[in-house]
């Protein structure tokens, strides 16, 4: 072995010691040592801080097993009252805690400082969980009530070394009302982080309120869409070309973006709102054409938007909640049953008229109150609250859609990812972060954590045509375990380009029941996700983007390692001895070495070219 590989070899070793339980899930131990108790939170610690105003306030506590209490509090007036900004605050020690994880995980994840999160329903989702140096989780907190507005802060106190958690309620104003209930719960269970965290979303989602838009197989087929290829300049023949070569790479859907309802070429949302289609008139033919090339197509809008300079716009003087002067456009308000009607008819028509598969919606999270709107029912308002309404508008809009198409594809991306969110939408995509890998892998891995079923995508991933294959590749590599969006001018990229594209989006489809649906394993937070794996009965696909030992059971009978970092040399841990069948091939799918191979138990190493595929299957 080279001098350069041993050194790779020790220094992985010293990152991480790994092995696997019985579960086939690998566990990361940096060493044995002797149980950290849960943290116990005393229910009576947890409290009310500010005033309430003519609201009475009853705490009630439940321990529906054992580590997870849910303790609610119910508000109750005897005359409509304004809930006040208050807080509930409790503290814990800080006793083997290494990280922490919320849905706005970026690049700062160790910063305890930094782990608040403000959440409503267009907005992230109320959670946060820390965790230990072994990836379990030491609490999670999360809120029942994902429609309002709520904000987590949970700083440490270096005076006691405690965490001081603070969840702010009604900062943004709701209408009067005479009762109001809000549940936290408390989860000091050991078991891995992301658990926990499912567990929340599972919480969330037998709730009535919550229940999770259906979602059909084709939200989780790979998708081209013409944001970052060709932005607002589209044209009916340039995307039909392009599909044709995205249906043979893989693909199975369109997605049109902003720009087909204007000629206006301008940055900008000053000429949306009429949603004709002045850029490709004959929508219709262009539908029909792109069905003929066995690809789907959806349409991109912006909820809540009518330009300045719209046709429409004279029709709702007096129905905006604000004017987005940057922009060029108002901000429809819809608590008017005029303006819910627009926008749900705006869809039903498109629908009906050109046959599409799905909608892009956009800027859900515009629809907000301000300090100075009315939350009242009176002219015309028929809602008093603007987070009522546009939960009243979105579930109409879903329910009218299906009607007419029970498969109908509707995307949100970050951060429009919140529990309520999965009512609406059945695709869920990273934020935009174009040519940027790691915060695409970033993000899909922190949709994935929360979203369950829901079709969690990428970003749309490019990259400049002067790059190497291999360097092309890393874009789809750190999004594998999301449905790839693909927005490179498909026509111009170089053929080996194209080869890459259809190798890893063909092992992409064959694998999809692993990578999407199967067990997903996500590493360290605070080291951006080093490793992922997914696990499907007894194959495991593990990506690599670091020097990072990869755990491999005995209960697994073939395992993908993908190696997705700049050099070649693979570190396995077999926790029992291997014997069967390697092969590895390079990121277009050419094949490398295929051969028979014994290793014993513990520490082994593959060499793998960069951005390709070791597959190890025992005899």
């Amino acid at each position: 072995m080279k001098s350069t590989q041993k050194l790779l070899l020790f220094i992985s070793l010293i990152i991480l010691l790994a092995s696997c339980n019985n579960n086939s899930e690998p566990t990361y131990i940096l060493s044995k040592t002797e149980p950290i108790p849960s943290l116990v939170i005393h229910p009576d610690s947890i409290i009310i801080v500010g005033e309430t105003g003519n609201f009475s306030v009853e705490k009630s506590i439940e321990t529906i097993e054992d580590g997870i209490q849910l303790i609610t509090f119910n508000f109750t007036s005897p005359v409509p009252s304004e809930l006040k900004p208050i807080s509930i605050r409790f503290n814990f020690p800080s006793i083997n805690i290494m990280g922490f994880w919320n849905p706005s995980m970026s690049s700062d994840k160790v910063n305890f400082y930094s782990s608040g999160i403000t959440s409503k329903a267009t907005r992230y989702a109320p959670v946060l969980s820390y965790y230990n140096n072994s990836l379990q989780n030491r609490i999670t907190i999360s809120l029942s009530d994902a429609l309002n507005k709520s904000e987590f802060i949970s700083y440490l106190k270096e005076e006691d070394v405690h965490f001081y958690p603070r969840i702010s309620l009604f900062n943004e104003k709701l209408p009067k009302t005479t009762s109001y209930s809000i549940t936290l719960r408390i989860d000091t269970r050991s078991l891995p982080y992301y658990e926990t965290i499912d567990d929340v979303a599972t919480w969330w989602a037998d709730m009535p309120a919550y229940k999770p838009m259906y979602v059909p197989d084709d939200a989780k087929k790979p998708m081209y869409s013409t944001w970052y290829s060709y932005h607002q300049n589209i044209s009916m023949e340039e995307i039909v070309d392009e599909c044709k070569i995205a249906r043979s790479l893989g693909c199975d859907a369109v997605i049109i973006d902003d720009g087909w309802q204007t000629n206006d070429g301008n940055r900008g949302y000053a000429y949306t709102g009429d949603w004709y289609p002045e850029r490709i008139p004959n929508m219709g033919e262009f539908v029909q054409a792109v069905h003929d090339e066995d690809m789907k197509i959806l349409l991109w809008y912006s909820l809540p938007f009518i330009g300045e300079k719209a046709k429409n716009y004279p029709k709702f003087i007096g129905k905006y909640l604000r004017h987005w002067e940057s922009q060029g456009t108002y901000v429809l308000d819809p608590r008017y049953p005029e303006v819910r009607e627009f926008i749900v008819d705006t869809y039903v028509t498109a629908l009906n008229e050109w046959n599409l598969d799905g909608f892009k919606l956009d800027f859900i999270g515009r629809f907000t109150a301000s300090d100075d709107t009315k939350l009242t029912i009176e002219n015309g308002r028929d809602y008093a609250s603007v987070n009522d309404a546009t939960d009243a508008l979105m579930t109409e809009v879903t329910s009218r859609l299906i009607e007419i198409k029970p498969n109908i594809l509707i995307e949100f991306r970050q951060p429009y990812i919140g529990p309520l969110m999965r009512k609406y939408g059945n695709m869920f995509r990273g934020v935009d972060c174009p040519n940027n890998a790691v915060a695409n892998r970033l993000e899909t891995t922190n949709l994935r954590i929360l979203s369950q079923n829901t079709a969690v995508h990428s970003d749309m991933f490019i990259w400049r045509n002067e790059e190497t294959v291999e360097q092309a590749a890393l874009q789809i590599l750190n999004i594998l375990y999301s449905v790839p969006q693909l927005s490179v001018k498909l026509g111009e990229v170089p053929d080996k380009h194209l080869d890459m594209i259809r190798f890893w989006f063909s092992y992409w489809n064959d694998h999809k029941n692993i990578l999407i649906d199967g067990k997903f394993i996500p590493s360290n937070p605070g080291a951006n996700y080093p490793i992922l794996t997914a696990i499907n009965d007894y194959h495991q696909i593990t990506t690599t983007y670091e020097d990072i030992v990869i755990p491999i059971s005995s209960n697994i009978t073939k395992i993908d390692i993908i190696n997705a970092k700049n050099t070649t040399l693979i570190v396995v841990n077999f926790d029992s001895p291997f014997s069967g069948t390697v092969t590895v091939k390079d990121c277009t799918g050419n094949l490398i070495a295929e051969q028979s191979m014994k290793f014993d138990k513990g520490i082994n190493h593959i060499e793998v070219p960069c951005s390709g595929i070791a597959i190890l299957e025992k005899e």
